[in-house]
C-alpha cells in the first residue's frame, strides 16, 4: 500500500521527561500494520520548559493541529481533568486520566492504565491466590493498579506509601468503590508481607533513574507472586530478588503494552492486534538491553 493511500492519524504524549518512552513506536508500528499513516509526537514539558499550568494551551494547540488524541503521563494525569469535557466512568472513579480523545471539538478523558494492568495480570499470573495483596505506592500508577486489583476480585488489600496520608486517601477512595473488600492503609509492612499472597509494586523504585529495592528482599518468600509496573528496565532488582526466592513474577511490560492497546483503540476506532504489539514491545526492549550492555 502506498503512503498516499494510508489514512492519516495524529496523536501525542504529554508528560515530563518522556524522551525514552516506547509508546510512540508501539502506536506507529501498529498503525502502519493497520493501514494508517500514524504520526505520534512527544510533547515533553521538560524539553519545552513548560509545566502543568500550560496544559490548556497544549491541549488547544493539539486540537488546532488536528490530533485525534493524547496520552497523558506524569505529572499531568490529575491536572488535565478540569480541562476536559467528559470523563469515562473508570477515569472518574480512579481520579486520573491517561488518554484523551479529541473529537468534534470536545475532549473525552479515559483511563487505560488500570485495564492495561488488569489484562497483563490476567495473562501473566493466571489463577494465583489473590486473597490478600500488598501494594507499594499510592500515587497515580498506584491508583490504577489498586482499581485493577480490586476489580479482579482481591479480597484483602493493604496499601503502603511513604506519604501515609496518600495511602489513607487511596484506601478510603477504593473502599467506596469496592465496599465488599477489606482495604487497609500502611501499618506494619513486615506483618502484612508475612500474611500476604502477593505484592504489587507501583512506585518508581527500580527505574534506571531510581535504582534499588522498594522493600527489604528478606520480606519476599516463595509463596508470594510479585507484579511490577516498572518496565525500563524490564528486569528490575525487585523481580531479580523475587525470582531468586522462587516467586512467580510479572514484569511491567504488559501494563505498558495493554494501556497502549486501549489508547490505540480509542484514538483510531480500530481493534489493535495485542499480540503483535507485545511482540514489537519485546523486540524494542531486547534491543535497548543489548545497546545498554554494549555501551557499558
Amino acid at each position: 500500500m502506498s503512503e498516499t493511500r494510508l489514512k492519516p492519524i495524529k496523536a501525542g504524549l504529554i508528560g515530563a521527561g518522556i524522551q525514552a518512552s516506547l509508546t510512540p513506536a508501539m502506536h506507529m508500528k501498529e498503525g502502519m500494520a493497520q493501514g494508517l499513516a500514524y504520526a505520534y509526537e512527544l510533547i515533553d514539558l521538560s524539553q519545552l520548559d513548560a509545566s502543568v499550568d500550560d496544559l490548556p494551551q497544549l491541549l488547544l494547540h493539539a486540537e488546532q493541529r488536528g490530533l485525534s488524541g493524547l496520552n497523558i503521563t506524569h505529572p499531568c494525569k490529575q491536572a488535565v481533568m478540569p480541562h476536559l469535557d467528559e470523563l469515562s466512568a473508570d477515569a472518574r472513579s480512579i481520579g486520573a486520566v491517561n488518554t484523551v480523545v479529541l473529537k468534534d471539538g470536545r475532549r473525552y478523558g479515559h483511563n487505560t492504565d488500570w485495564w492495561g494492568f488488569a489484562e497483563s495480570f490476567r495473562r501473566g499470573l493466571p489463577a494465583v491466590d489473590t486473597s490478600f495483596v500488598v501494594q507499594l505506592g499510592a500515587g497515580g500508577a498506584g491508583v490504577a493498579t489498586a482499581y485493577a486489583a480490586l476489580s479482579l476480585g482481591v479480597a484483602k488489600f493493604a496499601i503502603f506509601d511513604r506519604e501515609r496520608q496518600r495511602a489513607v486517601a487511596l484506601s478510603m477512595a477504593m473502599q467506596q468503590i469496592f465496599p465488599d473488600a477489606q482495604i487497609i492503609a500502611n501499618g506494619d509492612l513486615l506483618k502484612a508481607m508475612q500474611q500476604a499472597s502477593g505484592l504489587i509494586h507501583a512506585t518508581p523504585t527500580g527505574m534506571s533513574r531510581y535504582p534499588g529495592l522498594p522493600l527489604p528482599a528478606e520480606m519476599l518468600d516463595r509463596r508470594h507472586w510479585v507484579a511490577e509496573i516498572v518496565y525500563f528496565p524490564l528486569e528490575t532488582e525487585l523481580l531479580k530478588q523475587a525470582r531468586l526466592r522462587g516467586c512467580l513474577t510479572l514484569d511491567g511490560g504488559g501494563m505498558a503494552v495493554f494501556q497502549a492497546v486501549g489508547a490505540f483503540r480509542l484514538f483510531t476506532g480500530l481493534e489493535p492486534d495485542a499480540n503483535r504489539m507485545l511482540d514489537h514491545f519485546q523486540s524494542m526492549t531486547a534491543e535497548s538491553a543489548m545497546e545498554a550492555r554494549t555501551w557499558k
